[in-house]
């Protein structure tokens, strides 16, 4: 058996601020961009992997969940503490460059090596969500 990620999902409290940060700072493909009312789903991906994608999707939008609940989602997207991925690069010094380059970005961490073999940086996306990226390879 050969199982894959397809998709991921973070969620995103601007949809335009998501979508620039994911294609103009990291360089991801925009997929899809879908609408509804005042919804807004967007799928991104790296370039060269049409099969892994990153779905920024509004906030607690499951009927399911109380209002309580939702508000708790808001308050720890705010924080960073609600999502977060791991993103992997060739060479992290060169796109840590890249994305401290670009305006009004929430740098967590400067590139280091750390102590269980990788070199990597850490920031937040619009949303808030952690971004880890480590080195590749």
């Amino acid at each position: 058996m050969n199982t894959t990620i397809n998709a991921s999902f973070l969620p995103h409290a601007d949809p335009e601020a998501s979508l620039a940060f994911y294609r103009d700072v990291l360089g991801f493909e925009v997929r899809l961009d879908v609408g509804h009312e005042n919804m807004r789903w967007i799928t991104v991906g790296p370039s060269g992997q049409p099969d892994t994608s990153i779905v920024l999707t509004p906030p607690a939008v499951d009927p399911g969940i109380t209002d309580d609940e939702r508000q708790m989602i808001l308050e720890m997207m705010a924080k960073g503490t609600y999502g977060g991925i791991v993103l992997a690069t060739p060479d992290v010094d060169a796109l840590f460059e890249q994305v401290q380059a670009a305006p009004d970005i929430d740098i967590v961490q400067e590139p280091i090596d750390q102590a269980y073999g990788l070199r990597d940086f850490a920031l937040r996306d619009p949303a808030g969500n952690m971004v880890r990226i480590q080195q590749r390879g």
